[in-house]
């Protein structure tokens, strides 16, 4: 039961963060093409739908991926090669067929990793051409630093998540697997604070005074 939870839990977080991304950039898309409508646009209801939408799809997409892997029969040993019970380890053990499970996690994938990918792109194709309509390289600056900690974690993350999951299971290694997943299940988060915080003067005056470069923060 505690694998099950556990698998449960951190496909849900994974799988709502990736939705979290989406509508990030579509702040980031209203902030820059719709400023002065910014507030209108992204009403508190809005948000709290947006919110609420992205736990809903992440806790339910993850209850179908827990539900098709429980359902598999296991034979024993039950030793899971891994650091925990993530989906593709647990799945080698089960003492049948798992290509139709399979099936179903790829479809899952795209859904939750491809179809976010591309609606992330869209929004900052769009950001892009608002950008380069700026004529000042003051406010081109300003409105790329809206976009780049946002950038920064989406290519950390969903570069890790595709690495591991679209590669084919023939060449897939499992100690190559684990040192991916230390990466996108525990560095990655790590610096995610750090990542969100570099335009904060009192973060950057810090980081400056552990490089050695004083507290200016210029």
């Amino acid at each position: 039961a505690g694998c099950w939870l556990q698998m449960y839990v951190f496909g849900a977080l994974g799988m709502t963060e990736c939705t979290f991304f989406v509508v990030m950039a579509y702040d980031r898309y209203v902030a820059i093409c719709y400023p002065l409508r910014y507030t209108v646009i992204l009403n508190w209801g809005l948000c709290m739908r947006l919110a609420a939408g992205s736990w809903i799809c992440g806790f339910f997409s993850s209850l179908l991926h827990t539900f098709f892997t429980m359902s598999l029969p296991y034979c024993g040993p039950n030793r899971v090669n891994h650091y925990f019970c993530e989906g593709p380890s647990v799945r080698s053990l089960a003492c049948m067929d798992t290509h139709v499970i399979e099936m179903v996690d790829s479809v899952l994938i795209v859904i939750l990793v491809i179809v976010p990918i591309s609606l992330i792109v869209a929004s900052y194709i769009r950001i892009a051409m608002a950008i380069l309509k700026i004529k000042s390289t003051e406010g081109r600056c300003k409105a790329f630093s809206t976009c780049a900690s946002h950038l920064t974690v989406v290519s950390m993350s969903y570069g890790m998540a595709l690495f591991t999951h679209m590669e084919p299971p023939s060449t897939a290694s499992a100690e190559q697997d684990k040192v991916v997943v230390v990466f996108y299940a525990v560095v990655t988060p790590m610096l995610n604070p750090l990542v969100y915080s570099l335009r904060n003067k009192d973060v950057k005056g810090a980081l400056w005074k552990v490089l050695g470069r004083g507290t200016d923060s210029r």
